[in-house]
């Protein structure tokens, strides 16, 4: 999954004023706005832009409004010599790293950024605190940024979290933190992960993901683990729960854990109890890091602890009673648990994040039963079993359209719940599922599947069952 190290040309991008005149192609404008901040940040700086993407101009069409006229676009199709030609190839993560044309652009010498690797190639002093996970890592981000923001409130958030860093590095001072949520593609695809070099590197876990993109669990987390490359004795690496086993070499920054319950004397980090999280004391007296809190779900406050942990990193151990209460105002993010209506009795949930089992068996312990869940979508070659244990609360599960709903339906059906669907219109599946649910539950929509086929992304199928409900609402009169 990893590319080659960059070219000497690549590593020669030291200040924007490099950019000028270069021959940069952008491959994959997309939709969440990598893709575009490249080619905007390109276009700015004096590079000669050409954009390719092989979705149509309608697919695409939000983002190219958005260009700039200068950019050359094609669409459609990817064209060899807009590679091999370049003198800067910047890819999206969502084009595979083997891709013939990226191959095409190695032969023929071209470096092959991303908008990451830009980023801190530009501002290397920048201070990052990067997080990644297969699960919680956008609301451990978000967490993290919030907290920070308590001491320093120019603080950024960008990366996977659909920002890209390219977009707001012209604002930053060189001691502006900035909290990188990134995905396993993104490491992967750093021409040199010592780029990175975050001040605070967080894994929150590493759980059975992207199967269909890696040929391992293994390989999957071996770009997870591309985070820590970079890091020295000065920096701070917080492995989240479980992570330790998955570490292959020794790590140079200084490790902080996250354990349910306890942990080993000699070790640093934070503690996960019933009543909430605390500095563990093989470091520090003991001290409060998560008391109260908005969020949901024991995984909610583990996710909490380790962003209060990856604060303490950086600002100091000793403000962990000021980083409880900073916390404990943190409300979360869209899309994520994300109670959106309440109505006749029904209380409706978005967790269209939820793109993997894991995290869908996590939302079903965090909602108030019984509960009526919405799931399905197109297969990442996941295992669905782990639904099993977690059905308890579910008496019924409505199945949308797509590759994965017939492993899901399987998986669900030797339970008590009862199985309605596919339903290929998602305001089809909810009807069905409100009128499975009694007065008192939940309609929880979490597909545990990704959302290519019915919709673009996980946040344009977060919208539209939030839109969904607001119509079914508004049809009945809202009352």
């Amino acid at each position: 999954m990893t590319e080659p190290a960059a070219s000497p040309a690549a590593a020669e991008i030291r200040t924007p004023a490099d950019l000028r005149g270069m021959r940069a192609t952008v491959m994959g404008l997309g939709v969440h706005g990598g893709g575009l901040a490249a080619a905007q940040f390109l276009v700015r700086h004096g590079a000669r832009v050409t954009v390719t993407d092989l979705r149509p101009r309608a697919a695409l069409q939000i983002s190219l409004e958005q260009l700039d006229d200068s950019a050359r676009v094609v669409l459609g199709s990817h064209r060899t010599a807009d590679f091999t030609d370049a003198d800067l190839v910047v890819k999206n993560p969502a084009v595979p790293a083997d891709s013939p044309f990226l191959q095409a652009a190695r032969s023929a010498g071209t470096p092959i950024e991303t908008d990451i690797s830009l980023f801190r190639r530009l501002h290397p002093a920048i201070p990052v605190l990067a997080v990644t996970g297969s699960k919680g890592k956008s609301t451990t981000a978000a967490a993290l940024h919030h907290g920070l923001r308590h001491w320093h409130p120019g603080a950024r958030l960008g990366g996977n979290i659909t920002t890209s860093p390219l977009s707001f590095a012209a604002a930053l001072t060189p001691h502006t933190p900035v909290v990188l949520e990134l995905s396993s593609w993104q490491l992967g695809d750093l021409p040199d992960p010592a780029l990175l070099r975050p001040r605070v590197a967080l894994l929150t876990n590493i759980l059975p993901d992207h199967q269909d993109r890696y040929p391992s669990l293994r390989a999957y987390a071996r770009d997870k683990l591309r985070l820590f490359a970079g890091q020295s004795h000065a920096d701070h690496a917080i492995l989240g729960i479980g992570t330790a086993r998955w570490i292959e070499q020794p790590l140079a920054a200084r490790q902080w854990h996250v354990a349910e319950e306890t942990l080993p004397p000699e070790q640093s980090g934070a503690v996960v109890t019933g009543a909430g999280a605390w500095l563990h004391p093989g470091a520090h007296a003991r001290q409060p890091l998560v008391a109260e809190r908005k969020l949901p779900g024991r995984h909610n406050l583990i996710n909490l602890a380790a962003a209060a942990l990856g604060v303490a990193a950086f600002v100091g151990c000793g403000q962990a009673p000021r980083i409880a209460r900073s916390l404990a105002g943190f409300g979360g993010l869209e899309h994520r648990l994300e109670t959106v209506a309440h109505w006749r009795g029904i209380r409706f949930v978005n967790d269209s994040a939820a793109t993997m089992p894991h995290a869908t068996a996590a939302a079903l312990g965090s909602v108030p039963p019984p509960v009526t869940l919405i799931a399905g979508g197109n297969d990442k070659q996941l295992d669905f079993s782990v639904l099993e244990a977690a059905l308890e609360p579910v008496t019924a599960v409505v199945l949308l359209a797509g590759t994965a709903s017939a492993k899901l339906g399987a998986a669900v059906a030797a339970g008590a719940a009862a199985v309605h669907g596919p339903f290929t219109r998602l305001d089809a599946a909810l009807r069905d599922a409100v009128a499975a649910t009694p007065a008192g539950g939940t309609v929880l929509f979490s597909p545990a599947a990704t959302s290519f086929g019915m919709f673009a992304h996980e946040f344009e199928r977060g919208r539209a069952f939030k839109r969904a409900v607001a119509e079914l609402i508004a049809a009945a009169g809202g009352t």
